[in-house]
């Protein structure tokens, strides 16, 4: 299938999705109050991938087709695990807002690994120019986190392998078989694979599970399973599906805006010059990365 550059639709779909991830981190932050960060995201891709098949059922998608997916997926699944485990267990050692900006390392480093995969993908000096500018964002976050001394270095380096196993996980599937696969089942591999391994890693690092329920840990956990984990992933994979990758991350600069926003306000987490500074690099970069030419 040939790829699109970005229209109205895919602007006005990536904007939306900006704030949902944004957010969503903060919802995991708030949910750890009554429900430990590995084991909810174990929880919520087992959730998902019920949702998932409720609404393929309902829509006749078959995701059990012999399709030469089958190993890709389980790779796709394996790498979407990778990146929870470390984005969640990070969340336990640095704030939300730091967590999402490291995070959105992630479509830099897609678009750099795309540019030796497929054609359509290269990258010129203009978003070249732009990685370096996100890793520069990165440099400055870290330095802020060693003159806080609040201890947010492991979680921060954390929050960068997080990034690294997302851009993995979209390289992988645009390289792969999976791109021309309906994205439910794409989403499926990933949910599927993700939630038991992430139920195990939970166990193995002795998280105590569910210790607390009330009305708003409730709603924030539903908030990530329901419209994180289902809805934003799948509409995130049909994007995959229709327009350039390295192109979509052109609105991804607000996603660590909406973050970090959403961190101050909903968390009180505290924001320094220097952190503000970063993470407008790093959304500067993702900028002029994913800019149309």
């Amino acid at each position: 299938m040939q790829r699109k550059p970005l229209d109205a639709t895919a602007v006005s779909v990536m904007v939306l999705l900006c704030f949902i991830w944004g957010i969503g981190h903060v919802a995991a932050k708030f949910t750890a109050e009554g429900i430990s960060l590995v084991f909810q995201s174990g929880v919520r891709s087992v959730i998902a991938t019920g949702l998932l098949l409720l609404w393929g059922w309902s829509r006749g998608i078959r995701f059990w087709d012999r399709d030469g997916t089958l190993w890709p997926g389980v790779l796709a699944g394996l790498l979407f695990a990778a990146e929870f485990v470390f984005i969640f267990a990070g969340l336990a050692m640095t704030d939300a807002a730091r967590m999402v900006v490291f995070v959105y390392l992630a479509p830099c480093l897609t678009a750099f690994g795309l540019h030796f995969l497929i054609k359509q993908e290269r990258l010129n000096a203009r978003q070249w120019a732009g990685i370096l500018v996100a890793f520069g964002g990165v440099a400055v976050a870290f330095g802020d986190g060693f003159a806080s001394g609040r201890g947010t270095l492991l979680g921060d380096f954390f929050g960068v392998l997080g990034a690294l196993f997302w851009a993995l996980t979209t390289v992988l599937i645009r390289a792969t078989k999976l791109a021309s696969v309906a994205p439910a089942k794409t989403l499926f591999y990933q949910l599927a694979v993700s939630g038991p391994i992430l139920l195990v890693v939970a166990w193995l690092m002795g998280e105590p599970g569910v210790t607390k329920l009330t009305p708003l840990i409730v709603l924030a956990f539903a908030y990530q399973c329901a419209v994180v984990a289902f809805a934003s992933f799948l509409t995130w994979f049909w994007l995959l599906r229709h327009y350039l990758a390295a192109r979509l991350g052109v609105l991804t600069f607000l996603t660590p805006l909406f973050g970090v926003l959403g961190g101050a306000l909903l968390l009180g987490e505290p924001l320094t010059l220097s952190f503000l500074a970063a993470a407008a690099l790093v959304g500067a970069g993702i900028f002029l990365v994913n800019l149309k030419s």
